[in-house]
């Protein structure tokens, strides 16, 4: 085809296509398809999360039985809601903060960047998109976990998922903070690993022994969920207070890991280094 030829017909393309902005509704849809699709084209590394989550389940079960008994047993049906809360938590965490640090590897940072919606509503979007795939996969976690230890726990699905889902949005904050401290500092890896660890002692923190453990990321929601599972608390059942403390501590967290994020963006364009590695 002529040069001619070809102008005439970008020329009728152009003038026969609208360019539209895409809407956040489009964009969270490409999102969790995007999610989707990994989950299915790579099982593999999701089905080894789960067998690995398992296994140090089965260590502290099995070991646990072993050296303590009696005691583990009065304890159990805690210890499996505890530890489901925090497979919740380390998969919403590490996907979000080790996400963003991949993108710092691979110099794709700055393309989120240029995009219309900017990074951070795609980084939110894309934090979301994994923890509804760590609900699912946490969810097969827990079924085994009970298959196991032989425990009656009650599942209010609407509870379950609220509280959960609540608590775990704090948990999200912390993530988008630690992602915005790669984009300025790039290897921190160690250091954002040791917080997972700090999880344990809030989801075991007193909550309702000590009222200041509330407005800790996953303390309250541990508590509410500990309530849900084992003594059949529905969701209309809790006081408008501590249901108020759960929102407020979500909103608070994940907006100051936002702010965070922004800042730490910011900074790392000013100073050059936002596609260094």
């Amino acid at each position: 085809m002529s040069d001619a030829g070809l102008d005439a017909s970008e020329t009728s393309l152009d003038a026969g296509v609208t360019p539209q902005r895409a809407t956040y509704a489009e964009l969270a849809k490409q999102v969790l398809y995007r999610e989707y699709l990994i989950f299915v084209r790579y099982p593999a590394n999701a089905i080894g999360g789960i067998v690995v989550s398992l296994f140090f389940f089965g260590l502290l079960f099995y070991g646990g039985e072993m050296v303590a008994g009696r005691a583990l047993t009065d304890s159990l049906a805690g210890i499996v809601v505890g530890y489901f809360l925090w497979t919740l938590s380390v998969g919403a965490y590490s996907s979000i903060s080790n996400d963003i640090g991949s993108e710092v590897q691979w110099g794709t940072l700055e393309r989120h960047v240029m995009t219309p919606f900017g990074f951070a509503p795609v980084a939110l979007l894309k934090g979301v998109a994994k923890l509804v795939r760590t609900f699912l996969t946490s969810a097969v976690i827990l079924a085994v976990m009970l298959a196991i230890t032989d425990t009656g726990l009650g599942v209010p699905v609407l509870t379950v998922v609220v509280v959960a889902g609540l608590s775990v949005v704090s948990v999200l904050g912390l993530g988008f903070a630690a992602g915005g401290i790669t984009v300025l500092y790039k290897q921190i890896g160690n250091w954002l690993n040791l917080l997972q660890f700090g999880f344990v002692v809030l989801i075991s923190a007193p909550a309702f022994d000590l009222g200041w453990t509330r407005l800790l990321p996953l303390a309250h929601g541990s508590a509410l969920l500990q309530r849900a599972m084992i003594d059949g608390t529905r969701l209309w059942e809790f006081a408008p207070l501590d249901l108020a403390v759960l929102v407020g501590v979500a909103a608070v967290y994940l907006g100051l890991g936002y702010v965070v994020f922004e800042l730490a963006t910011r900074r790392a364009r000013r100073l050059g280094v936002l596609g260094d590695y």
